[in-house]
Order: structure tokens, then sequence, then C-alpha cells
């Protein structure tokens, strides 16, 4: 069985570590490696290396940076299909799914790939008499980036990496125990793509190792992705440190269905947002707010799409709902399928007995539909992420969306109607931070951020558009006074010395 190392300064290392991890193939809940819990004093190791990178890696020109992301960029596209069958393997991502990971990761790329542009200053001649003053952005250091297991190729290599390295920084990667093969991969490439050693750097650890990024003195910012417990623990911490933090945390997204909407096309877009990557994203669609009047047409449509889909282990194209990440992960959301049954939704597809032929050991659930859902079941507030949808059926606009608002998670929001006036409403009001008018996943593409709201997301500036280009660089202002030859002899100086 293979034994990963970590990767600090262009190299594989051996952790001394005697604490494992069992990384997992989830179509098949196999055992395929062992990785590491790497220690304390490793993980120094590695802030100090990426701390030495950066007095060099700073100083290249930003054009010469972004050369170098033009080379990490044509790498994706030529392992796209590795890669891909990389995040099929670890994570279960069926294998469209997969490719879009990918794909992000090279969208995030691409990104980067503008920020001369994105990284320009400003400057004004003439602010007082003879005065000039410019602002520069310019890199802080080294950022940790601390990942989750969801997307092990678009959040550690789209979200973070690339705008990070490309204004000047360099980053130490904490990638999800669970799934460390594709960033450990893409590290490597960056590494061919000829971004120097120690720029870019890949460990795993637990959460006790990685609480020294919140306070090491070298550790300029964190990017973390996770839950929201933990999320308001890095980011008081990291904060009171003098650490600037972006936390992307929990969702519950819900989505309100007119009775005007567009029951066939509106379904589907439910079905593949509720259940796309077997419901471990979040942005994912668990919860659907229907106007009594087309609920029953509604609910019975998504039925039958749901016991439509194929589920089966994610290499076979064929499939479009493959496992979960591991047993733990499927017990858990087992168990809150038996809640919202304690609770008293109403069961009307049940997945928990989906079983793949040939894959018996696999980490597989079917898709599982809960109607009636009312505001005092924790199964319709709080986040499972897992392929479980729930209806909560209201009598019209406002009651849906005071529905909603009184969630305390605001990552997404989604309205589905024909109806402008509606539609218009629903995004001024709506609390949620990225917004879809009759679209399931409203995220919006990398030169906008992914803009959370609430208790999912901590911290002032977002991850990618412009707030990560800000995230990643400081501002520094230089006024500038020259003298003519009179003013060369004059000893006399206002007290406000061109501020005004």
């Amino acid at each position: 069985m293979e034994t990963i190392k970590y990767f600090v300064g262009g190299q594989y290392r051996e952790s001394k570590t005697d604490k494992y991890y069992d990384v997992y193939n989830p179509s098949t809940g196999e055992i395929t490696a062992k990785v590491p819990c790497c220690t304390k004093e490793e993980v120094e190791e590695v802030i100090s290396v990426a701390k030495e990178a950066y007095q060099s890696w700073s100083k290249v020109p930003v054009l010469k940076r972004v050369q170098t992301l033009y080379n990490v960029r044509d790498l994706l596209i030529k392992h796209r299909e590795e890669l891909t069958l990389l995040v099929v393997q670890e994570h279960g991502k069926v294998w469209a799914e997969a490719e879009g990971d990918v794909l992000k990761a090279q969208e995030g790329t691409e990104l980067a790939c503008s920020v001369p542009s994105l990284m320009m200053g400003e400057s004004l001649m003439n602010t007082s008499d003879g005065y000039d003053t410019t602002l520069n952005r310019e890199p802080l250091g080294v950022f940790a980036g601390i990942t989750p297991f969801n997307f092990p190729a678009m959040i550690p290599f789209g979200w973070m990496t690339p705008l990070c390295v490309a204004t000047g920084n360099c980053i130490v990667l904490k990638a999800s125990s669970s799934t460390p093969r594709t960033a450990l991969r893409i590290a490597e490439l960056y590494k061919e793509a000829g971004v120097p050693d120690g720029v870019v750097n890949v460990i795993t650890c637990s959460r006790e190792e990685a609480e020294i990024f919140l306070s090491h003195p070298d550790v300029k910012g964190i990017s973390f992705v996770g839950s929201t417990d933990v999320g308001k623990h890095i980011y008081g911490v990291a904060a009171s440190n003098g650490k600037r933090v972006q936390a992307l945390c929990e969702a519950k997204n819900h989505a309100l269905v007119m009775n005007d909407a567009a029951i066939e096309r509106t379904a589907a877009g439910i079905i593949n947002s509720a259940f796309g990557c077997a419901g471990e994203r979040c942005m994912a669609l668990p919860v659907v707010v229907a106007e009594d009047e087309i609920a029953d047409a509604l609910v019975s449509k998504l039925v039958e799409l749901a016991k439509n889909l194929k589920v089966g282990p994610a290499y076979d194209k064929t499939s479009t709902l493959g496992p979960v990440v591991d047993n733990k992960h499927k017990e858990r959301i087992l168990k809150w399928i038996q809640k919202g049954i304690d609770e008293g939704a109403t069961l009307i597809l049940d997945g928990r007995n989906v079983t793949v032929e040939g894959y018996e050991k696999g980490f597989y659930l079917g898709p599982t539909i809960f109607d009636h859902v009312t505001e005092e079941m924790t199964i319709g507030t709080q986040e499972i992420f897992g392929p479980v949808l729930c209806i909560k059926r209201v009598k019209n606009f406002e009651e849906g969306l005071t529905i909603m608002n009184n969630n305390p998670f605001a990552n997404g929001s989604v309205i589905f109607t024909q109806n402008g006036y509606f539609a218009r409403e629903f995004v001024n009001r709506t609390d949620g931070g990225m917004v879809g008018v009759n679209v399931g996943i409203p995220v919006p593409v990398g030169v906008f951020p992914f803009s959370g709201h609430k208790n999912s997301f901590f911290g002032d500036l977002h991850c990618l558009g412009k707030d990560g280009v800000r995230f990643y660089t400081e501002s520094k202002t230089v006024t500038t006074k020259w003298f003519d030859e009179e003013e060369k002899k004059s000893t006399k100086v206002s007290t406000w010395d061109g501020t005004i």
C-alpha cells in the first residue's frame, strides 16, 4: 500500500509522524493509501521554507510570475484526464463532475493570469500644490490554505493558490487527508511549469497541527473552506493575531418555487443542484420552498427525476450519482435521514438501502427526498452535505422569503419564476450572497467573488474576483514632492505638508 509523502520546497519528503490516515476509493470502499498527519515541527518547517522562497519570488516582475501561470494552465489542460481520474478515485465524483472540478482549477489559474491589470494601483497628480500620490498593491508573504475534501482541485488550486502566487506571495496548503493526491499532483505541475521551489507547498495534518497557522508570525493570512464552527474559530484566533482571514463555511441554500414556474425545467434544475456531487458542496440546493398551488406537481416530478438517476461507481461515465467520500460521512448522512423521520418529515424517497452490483462495499446513498419539512425540524435548517432534499410548503412569496431569510446561512438563494416583479423583489431582499433567478447553482464565474453571507462567511474579502486580489495584497500609498530652485531655499513648511 502506498504511503503518501508531503511536498515542501519542490520535493517530496517522508513524514516522521507515527500517525496516518486512510485514503479510500469511495466507489469500491477499498483503502488505497496512507497519508501522514505531519508533525508540528514539519508544519513549522514548511512555513520557514515558504518564507525563504518569498524573499526572491516577491521580487520577480509580475509579468514573469504570470508567465509561469500560463505554463500551469497549459499543464492543467494537458493532464486534465489524469487529474480527473485522481478526483474520481479519491473523492467519488462521477466523471463529468470531477472534470468540472479540474476545469474550475483552470478557470482560477486563468483569472490569475490577468493579475498584471487587476493588481494595478492608482495615481493622482497634484493632490496638493506640487504633490503627487500613487497607490501600489504589494504582496504580503506566506499564506496558509486550509482545504476541505469535496473539491480537491478547484478549492486549493482554483480559489487559493493561483491568485496568491501571481500576486507575489507563497502558500502552504493543508490538503484534505481524505483527498490529498490531487493537490499533491497539481503542486508537481506548478514545479514543472517553472514556479520556484518553496512557493507552493502541500502538507496533510490534523486540526491540532494546523492551529500553528493561526498564530505563527510568518503567516500573514489564511484562506479556509470548511465547517462554520471551525471557520469561526479560525477567524477569531487568526484575526486576533493580526492576520487577514477569509473563511468560507457551511450553507443551507433554499430555492423558492413560485406557482408560475416552468415545472419540468425547474425540477430538472433542482435535481441537478440537490444531487450533483452527491450533495457534497456548499452550493448544493438541499431545500425547496414551494408555493402550495404547485407543490404536489413539483414534488411528483422531483421524485420521478430522482428515481431516474443512475447510482454507480464514479469512473463509470454513465453514472449520474456517485458515492459519498467515505463511510464515516455516509454514517453521518444516515443519522440525518433518521433524524428527519424522527422529527416528523414525510420520507417520500428513501435512498438508504441502495446497492451497486459489484461495488457493494462502496459508500453509496441514493437520492432521498423529504416532504412537509417545517421550520422546527433541524433537517431543514442545518447542513447535511449529502444527497438529501427537503421540501417546505408555503402560501405565498412573502412567507417563502421569510423562511429563507430566517436561516442562519446565506451562501446562495434561488427563485424559480417567470414573473419579473417577484424575481426583482427576491434579488433585492434575499440574504443570499449568490443569487439565482431560474439558476439552481448560482455560482458566478471566477471574475466575480464567491460571496457568501451571514454564517456562511467570515472575513472582509471573498475569494476570487477583485476581492481575491485585494485579499492577497496590501495597499501602499506614496506621496511625492519635488522642490524647484526657489523652494530648496525655503525654511517654512506647512503643518499639513501637502495633505490639505
